[in-house]
């Protein structure tokens, strides 16, 4: 039967090379099969053993006195004389049958050979070489191999993304409708960006709605966001939601050090979206390629501006009614060249924030949903203690929690493991193995203490939620964790002033009990000299040097890079007065974190002893610590502008 036929091992040879320079299409049971060279030297050794079975003669080699002998012996019964061999078939009797052997011979110039025939009355006749057969064997065949080869070579350079001669070619990935999979029911907390995108999708699947009343869909839309916020997500979202094709590229992809094939690329792919339209073009990280222009100090008229340049006609040539979308997205949107954000271009500009705490509630059911959650789990109350988490953020400690739960071999991921994947990402790795001595552990355990008994007596504070002395990260040796009781977007000069005075408490404490300090503060110092710099040069909050801004922000206001290089933008004076207000602040907070914890040693000192005995301590212990100082009359105002935390009523 032919579903049970067999092939030869040349066979099956000749069709895996086929296979592997067909048309890239592939079932999906069929293995993509790689060309190597060494299917080529196989195939040039097959030949020459194909022509040594198709030209040699199934016969016994004998030497020429041998035939001779044979001859005269009168055992050879006919004789065939070619051009270079001599073949004779032998008499031989086996029983009653007779069997006929054949032996050969390499012919030399011979004229007796015809004379011996004749005297034994042997038959014998001549013969002409095949030269045709040999010819297609030695020639023909390599030949076609080579051509073979060639050919091959020539569209694998011409075709496909790797191809040598296809580097103007798009590396685009293109997803098909039923391949996306992402709908906005799988989008969650930036419900605000959704809404703006339903107009994309209304259009992509029903365009004559708006044409019919003379309305024109915006041609590019520009997602704004920090990294990890859903840009891509939410454009995988849009395309399926409208059953649309997606059209998926990184902006550094266009760019290549040789001239031209970033602009090539540009003009391919939209030519490729216009065969499938209506269609999504995404193009990720748009300001690796859209980077505002004359920027460059060697010269303008660099590969990089030509892609632009090319994008740019490009945008502007086709027709908004052809249903061809272009998305992008970028956290840097001020680098951007003004030319793609101008109407007709990138019209509408969607910003996609950091989700607040019912959004991340929203996202962290989302994620929820792939891992098996105990009872005992509450996702707003991970939710508050998420502050600033961004929807990659809150994948990752669904996925560290499993991972944690994975370990402890436990049946479902409970609350504890949710708590501990949350302290591993906002504090680090838990190093419990690193050696510490007792001294530095008491330093430690006050130096904690100190920030915590600060912020549990200003008003201005977030609440302590956590204490700890465990080692944590690459250089933490211990934290002190504060968490919001809501989400925040502004804060005000007692606020500021009061996340100063909890940097600062942790040195003065080591100050109050050893009489000395020692090199752990050096974080708290930092981020606090920060603080006061800003305050001074950015907030107008110095009233010595009046509400003016000293610094013009040079960086995107997605992107946390922390508080970089800025320009000067004063005078030599006004630096040295930037310099005294900066001291003076730092001294005064000093001074009045000295005297809170002054007052309040009593209770330093036996939050640290608790600490050093328990090593970590969470918010309902906090709170337990708090309720005995009060009941104890221990309590006493922060100083005179402020209330203190302990003295007022519990909210």
């Amino acid at each position: 039967m032919a579903g049970n036929e067999r092939k030869d091992p040349l066979s099956r040879f000749f069709s895996r090379l086929k296979g592997a320079s067909g048309n890239g299409q592939r079932g999906p049971d069929q293995r993509k099969v790689h060309f190597s060279i060494w299917y080529f030297i196989l195939a040039v050794l097959a030949i020459f053993w194909l022509q040594n079975i198709l030209t040699a003669q199934q016969t016994n080699r004998v030497s020429y006195s041998q035939l001779k002998q044979m001859i005269k012996a009168g055992k050879v019964a006919s004789v065939i004389i070619g051009p270079d061999m001599v073949t004779a078939t032998l008499k031989e009797k086996t029983g009653d049958k007779k069997a006929d052997k054949t032996v050969s011979a390499v012919r030399v110039e011979d004229p007796d050979l015809v004379r011996d025939l004749e005297a034994q009355k042997i038959k014998f006749s001549g013969a002409t070489d095949d030269k045709w057969l040999s010819a297609l064997l030695t020639w023909v065949a390599p030949l076609a191999i080579f051509f073979f080869f060639w050919s091959f070579l020539m569209r694998r350079m011409g075709s496909g993304p790797q191809g040598v001669l296809s580097v103007g070619k798009a590396k685009v990935k293109i997803y098909a409708e039923k391949e996306i999979g992402v709908t906005f029911g799988d989008v969650a907390g930036i419900d605000e960006a959704k809404a703006e995108l339903e107009e994309i999708v209304d259009f992509l699947k029903a365009p004559g709605k708006f044409e019919k009343l003379g309305g024109k869909i915006p041609k590019g839309v520009l997602l704004l966001g920090a990294p990890g916020t859903g840009k891509t997500l939410l454009a995988r979202a849009v395309a399926g939601e409208a059953g649309a094709p997606f059209f998926s590229m990184s902006g550094s992809e266009f760019v290549e050090m040789f001239v031209g094939i970033g602009a090539a690329r540009v003009r391919d792919l939209f030519a490729q979206a216009k065969e499938h339209a209506p269609c999504i073009i995404f193009v990720d990280e748009l300001d690796a390629l859209g980077k505002a222009r004359g920027l460059n100090p060697i010269g303008g008229h660099d590969e990089r501006e030509q892609t632009l340049n090319q994008l740019l006609v490009e945008m502007d040539g086709f027709d908004p009614r052809s249903g061809v979308i272009i998305m992008a997205a970028t956290n840097r949107p001020e680098i951007l060249d003004p030319a793609l954000l101008r109407p007709g271009r990138f019209d509408r500009h969607v910003a996609i924030d950091k989700p607040d705490i019912r959004g991340r509630e929203a996202i962290l059911r989302v994620h929820a949903k792939e891992v098996k959650v105990g009872t005992n789990v509450d996702l707003k109350k991970i939710a508050a203690m998420t502050p600033g988490f961004v929807g990659a953020d809150l994948a990752n400690l669904i996925n560290e929690a499993a991972l944690i739960a994975a370990r402890r071999n436990r049946e479902e991921v409970t609350m504890a493991d949710f708590l501990e994947a949350a302290d591993r990402i906002i504090g680090g790795l838990e190093k419990r193995n690193r050696a510490m001595n007792p001294k530095e552990k008491e330093i430690v355990a006050y130096h904690e203490s100190g920030h915590a008994l600060v912020a549990m007596t200003l008003l201005n504070t977030d609440p302590v939620s956590k204490i700890s002395i465990i080692p944590r990260g690459i250089a933490a040796l211990g934290y002190t964790q504060q968490l919001p009781t809501e989400d925040r977007y502004l804060m005000t000069r007692e606020e500021l002033l009061a996340r100063l005075k909890v940097l600062l408490g942790g040195r003065v404490a080591e100050e109050i009990i050893f009489g000395d300090i020692s090199t752990g503060a050096q974080n708290d110092l930092q981020r606090a000299t920060d603080i006061a710099r800003r305050m001074i040069t950015e907030y107008g909050m110095s009233k010595k040097l009046g509400p003016l801004t000293y610094v013009r922000e040079g960086r995107s206001a997605h992107l946390d890079l922390g508080f970089g290089p800025r320009e000067r933008e004063y005078s030599e004076k006004i630096a040295r007065q930037i310099d005294d207000e900066m001291v003076a602040m730092i001294e005064e907070t000093h001074t009045g974190v000295t005297k809170i914890l002054g007052e309040r040693r009593n209770m330093l000192v036996k939050l640290a002893g608790i600490l050093l005995e328990k090593e970590s301590l969470d918010g309902e212990e906090l709170k337990k610590f708090q309720d005995e100082v009060r009941a104890a009359g221990c309590v006493e105002p922060a100083d005179d502008q402020s209330e203190s935390r302990l003295d007022s009523s519990p909210s």
